[in-house]
């Protein structure tokens, strides 16, 4: 395509927050006991705003740097220059290209010409006639990291983090050479790991020196002075006196290599099929490419990539992931709905942990790293008190083993963590939360033992899964100190946290509760008191169907699987041995005395639970798994069976159902909440856009509800 296309397609996007390239000549410090090597041009790349604005890659901005990398090739011919280098403002090199830009190219021609843009402008940095070097100085993701492979030696800072190709994760490839550099450069196993294994485990990125010792970067340094010896380092390349090894480096063309190839993608294609089961059709295009590029040319790969960015560019699937990424968890979450103004939160010094169990510990563990407040822990005997501490203890001391925290770290959090068998311990809490048994009259019981100690001030707050907030509440002599704090275990990883108004917790208590969930870097969803809330409600809606299929004589190979093509992180079965088979069965009692028979409750899953069985699944002696016929023997079913099909249209059905009488009910302000608190407390996949996305694309939504839950278009083509 011609430089005219490349200009009409910039100028679609006259609102793109621009990444300048700006350049200056640097004069080469002088390797030991030699001259400079003269002068060296560094492209800063700048969106002159400040590091909470990322600098991105859209349209305009390509335009730009391929007209300054033309410029010093220009000058590079003329022997102006000796090299050319590109680092970015404070944090980042790039963060990727711009999917705000992406997601509007409704036109899969104007998709093509911007996969061809980067491939054009990347060549050229690739092609200078001197050496070219990236100096990683932080995030530096996707298109970003491709700028780095493209050139011809990298640096890359020990403070870098978020280094990766994650365009599996999105829905798209790596479409400006990354595919193919990659395996060549680190081996085809790692390369998979970078684009597949670590997108798709909770989009996973490398630190720098984590790149370094794969091999991504040629050399690694401090970031205090990492410009300034990056362009030392680079002297001595230039000169001569440093030659960088790169031992992970493979040349495809020999006989070893198309073993390691194919080793590769099928580790990467059972990676895919494991997590996805195939539901997202980028990971395998991501494999196709890196699979068939093994011979080819630089060129023949791509006019693959950006044919496969092309098309990929105009799927559902892409969209549904922008809109999840994008709008849901990169925006929303930081704006949450119907969250009261910051400016009335109370400040908390110190917090206090009713319980010592496991779910209590994680808490403490949690409140104290993040706050870096004193929390203190209660439970019935010192015994359990000690067991809690202990728990904390020895978990600051595997993030240490792990250099997760620093040994000053490591101390603080240690010391801040305290037990004590008697709630006279919470007499200056600010803030008390609860997590004992799922007992209604217990909590409530709790709840009037610390308010007769804590200030009036102090907040009480219950992590109940299930239970009234407001029925917890009616005793207490200030009922709108109360709040719902519902974590997902485990505590440390999932990041969602249902934030609960019950109808007489006032905004102080609530405006408190999000300023704490973003302290503990934690995503707030403001959720009316409904029973289970929306993620428990909404999974057990679905186990309860899959279980019903299953009691009324659907073979259980075939229920457990049925859902497959959601493409979710476990079957329901899994999912119901992960949570205990009680737990499951406590919530669904729950769910069905709040609302009826639209959630059974198995009699079959009670004779389970009665007889000490822990999960229907057991490995068997092939590696597969099977069902014990001890464990078939309890149970009796019915001659209704269903097949895969039907079972998936009947749970998608009542999906449908039951998120539209929660949102008739007000339980969250819009289906976009729905979502987040799915793809955030479920691992619900971002491919499918949250659930609702998915439930208009299969009609699910007006077959049950006649209407679709968001506009055609939000995270659709149309």
């Amino acid at each position: 395509m011609s430089a005219a296309d490349f200009n009409k397609l910039a100028g679609l996007f006259p609102d793109e927050t621009v990444t300048h390239s700006y350049v200056q000549d640097i004069q080469l410090p002088a390797p030991k006991g030699k001259p400079s090597p003269g002068v060296f041009a560094l492209i800063t790349l700048d969106n002159g705003l400040d590091h909470s604005k990322p600098t991105t890659l859209g349209p305009n901005t390509l335009v730009e740097l391929g007209t300054v990398l033309e410029r010093l090739r220009e000058r590079a011919a003329r022997g102006e220059i000796v090299g050319v280098g590109v680092t970015g403002k404070p944090y980042y090199l790039v963060a990727g290209a711009d999917l705000s830009a992406v997601k509007s190219l409704d036109n899969r021609e104007h998709g093509l010409w911007m996969a061809q843009l980067g491939h054009d402008v990347y060549a050229t940095l690739a092609n200078l006639g001197v050496p070219s070097f990236a100096f990683i100085n932080g995030v530096a993701l996707g298109g970003g990291l491709e700028i780095a492979l493209q050139s011809t030696f990298r640096t890359v800072s020990t403070g870098a983090g978020a280094l990766g190709l994650p365009e599996a994760f999105i829905g798209l490839v790596p479409g400006w050479g990354g595919v193919y550099i990659l395996p060549r450069l680190i081996g085809p196993e790692n390369a998979v790991r970078v684009m597949i294994e670590n997108p798709l485990t909770n989009n996973r990125t490398l630190t720098g020196p984590q790149a370094f010792d794969l091999g991504i970067a040629d050399a690694v340094f401090e970031p205090a002075d990492f410009v300034e010896q990056s362009l030392a380092w680079a002297a001595k390349v230039i000169s001569g006196d440093v030659v960088p090894e790169r031992p992970n480096a493979v040349d495809p063309s020999l006989p070893a290599a198309a073993e390691r190839w194919a080793g590769a993608i099928a580790a990467g294609r059972a990676f895919v099929e494991a997590k996805t089961s195939n539901a997202s059709p980028a990971p395998a295009k991501v494999l196709d490419i890196l699979e068939a590029n093994r011979t080819m040319t630089q060129a023949e790969s791509r006019e693959l990539e950006c044919e496969t960015l092309a098309g990929l560019m105009q799927t559902d699937e892409f969209r549904a992931t922008v809109y999840a990424f994008l709008d849901l968890v990169q925006k929303r979450s930081k704006r949450p709905a119907g969250a009261p103004d910051r400016k009335l939160a109370r400040p908390v010094t110190k917090v206090g942990v009713v319980g010592a169990g496991l779910m209590a510990s994680q808490l403490a563990l949690l409140f104290a790293r993040q706050l870096k407040v004193p929390v203190v822990m209660t439970d019935i005997d010192q015994a359990r008190v000690d067991k809690g501490v202990g728990y904390v203890q020895t978990e600051v001391d595997k993030l240490l083993g792990k250099k997760r925290i620093s040994q000053d770290a490591a101390n603080r959090t240690r010391a801040l963590v305290t037990g004590s068998v008697s709630k006279d311990a919470f007499a200056d809490a600010d803030f008390v939360i609860e997590a004992v048994f799922e007992e209604l009259n217990v909590k409530k019981q709790v709840f009037a033992e610390v308010e007769a100690i804590v200030s009036a001030e102090c907040i009480l707050a219950t992590n109940t899964s299930s239970l009234s907030v407001t029925a917890m509440a009616e005793d207490l002599q200030h009922p709108e100190r109360l709040v719902g704090f519902h974590f997902f275990n485990p505590v440390a990883v999932m990041p969602l946290l249902e934030i609960v108004r019950a109808p007489k917790t006032d905004d102080a208590v609530l405006a408190t509760a999000f300023e704490l969930a973003k302290g503990l870097k934690k995503t707030g969803v403001l959720v009316k008191d409904a029973a289970a809330f929306v993620v428990n409600r909404i999974l057990l809606r679905l186990m309860s169907e899959v279980t019903a299929a299953f009691d009324e004589g659907t073979p259980a190979e075939v229920a457990d699987n049925a859902l497959r093509p959601m493409g979710l992180p476990m079957t329901p079965f899994t999912l119901g041995a992960m949570v205990g088979l009680p737990v499951a069965q406590h919530v669904q009692e729950s769910l069905h005395a709040a609302f009826g028979d639209r959630f059974t409750v198995s009699a079959n899953l009670q004779k389970l639970i009665d007889n000490g069985v822990t999960a229907l699944w057991v490995p068997a002696d092939d590696g597969s798994r099977e069902i014990p016929e001890s464990t078939l023997s309890l149970m009796s079913f019915g001659t209704s069976p269903s097949t895969a099909e039907e079972v998936l249209r009947r749970t998608q059905d009542a999906l449908a159902e039951e998120i539209g009488l929660m949102l008739d009910e007000g339980v969250v302000a819009g289906p976009e909440d729905i979502d987040l608190c799915m793809i955030l407390g479920a691992g619900w996949p971002m491919f499918l856009g949250g659930i609702t996305p998915y439930l208009d694309r299969t009609g699910a939504s007006e077959r049950v509800n006649g209407k679709r839950f968001l506009p055609p278009g939000v995270a659709s083509r149309a």
